[in-house]
C-alpha cells in the first residue's frame, strides 16, 4: 500500500508518520503545500491513500484538485469540525480531528483496507467546496498551560515559557522567571498544541521559544547549540537532521 502525507506543519506530519509506522505502514512522501503537492502529483504515480490536511500554508488543499485529477483514497485531517464534516460529506474514506488519536487512526486505516477500490476513490467538486469555505478559520493553539503546585493549580501563559523539555520520563516547561513545572503531557502531544512559528522542536527532548533565544553557536557534528535567556540546566542542542529546518524556521 502506497501512502503519502500532505500536511503543512512539519511536526504534525512527522508525528503522523510515526503513528503510521507503528501500524506497519510507511508513508513514502510528505508534502507541505498546495504548490508542492501539485508538482508531485504531476510527476509521480498516485498513491493508494492520502492523508490530507485541509488548510495548507498556501491555501486550501482542495485547490490541488483544480489542477490534478486524483483518484486516490483520502483521509482528511483537520483541527476544525466545520471542515471535517464537509470532507466527510464529500465521500472521503474518513476524517481525523487533530490532535490525531492513535485508535481513531487505526480505525480509519482498517476502514480503508476493508473497502473496495471503487468505494475508496474520491472525486471532489472544488466549485462547491469553495462556496462553503470562503472564509477559512485561523487555527487556535494553546495560549496557556495549567500546572500543579502543591495542592494548587497555576496558569502559565505561553509567552512566559522559554522551552519544553523531557527529563527522567517527565515533561517540563521552563519559564522566563527560571522556574520548572511538570506537565501531564508528552512532547509528542505538544506538537499539535504549540504555535509552530513560535515553538520549534530542535531534538527529541526540547521545544524552544524563538523569543527566548539569546545566542546560537556552532557545535560538533554540524549541530547548533542554543543559549536561552534563563534556562541553563543542560545543553540545548539542535540535532543535525533538524538544523536545516531550524534555520528556515528562524527566517
Amino acid at each position: 500500500m502506497r501512502v503519502i502525507i500532505i500536511e503543512d506543519e512539519k511536526p504534525s506530519a512527522r508525528r503522523l508518520q510515526r503513528m503510521l509506522d507503528k501500524l506497519g505502514i510507511e508513508a513514502e512522501t510528505m508534502l507541505h503545500s498546495v504548490e508542492e503537492s501539485i508538482q508531485w502529483f504531476q510527476e509521480n504515480k498516485h498513491p493508494d491513500l492520502i492523508f490530507l490536511d485541509i488548510q495548507l500554508s498556501d491555501g486550501l488543499s482542495f485547490e490541488i484538485f483544480e489542477t490534478v485529477n486524483i483518484k486516490s483514497a483520502i483521509i482528511f485531517t483537520t483541527a476544525y469540525d466545520e471542515y471535517a464534516l464537509q470532507a466527510f460529506k464529500l465521500n472521503s474514506i474518513d476524517y481525523l480531528l487533530k490532535p490525531i488519536d492513535s485508535e481513531e487512526l487505526k480505525s480509519a486505516v482498517e476502514q480503508f483496507q476493508e473497502n473496495s477500490p471503487e468505494k475508496q476513490a474520491v472525486t471532489l467538486d472544488f466549485s462547491d467546496i469553495k462556496k462553503l469555505l470562503v472564509n477559512p478559520i485561523d487555527r487556535e493553539y494553546k495560549k496557556r498551560f495549567s500546572v500543579k503546585v502543591g495542592q494548587h493549580l497555576k496558569l502559565i501563559n505561553v509567552d512566559e515559557i522559554e522551552c519544553f523539555y523531557s527529563e527522567n520520563k517527565g515533561t517540563y516547561l521552563h519559564t522566563s522567571e527560571g522556574r520548572n513545572y511538570l506537565l501531564d503531557k508528552t512532547l509528542e502531544q505538544l506538537e499539535d498544541e504549540l504555535e509552530p512559528h513560535t515553538f520549534f522542536r530542535i531534538n527529541r527532548k526540547f521545544f524552544v521559544n524563538i523569543n527566548a533565544i539569546k545566542d546560537m553557536v556552532s557545535y560538533t557534528n554540524s549541530r547548533l547549540q542554543i543559549k536561552l535567556n534563563s534556562y541553563n540546566e543542560q545543553d540545548v542542542i539542535v540535532a543535525r537532521e533538524r538544523v536545516k529546518d531550524f534555520k528556515t524556521w528562524l527566517e
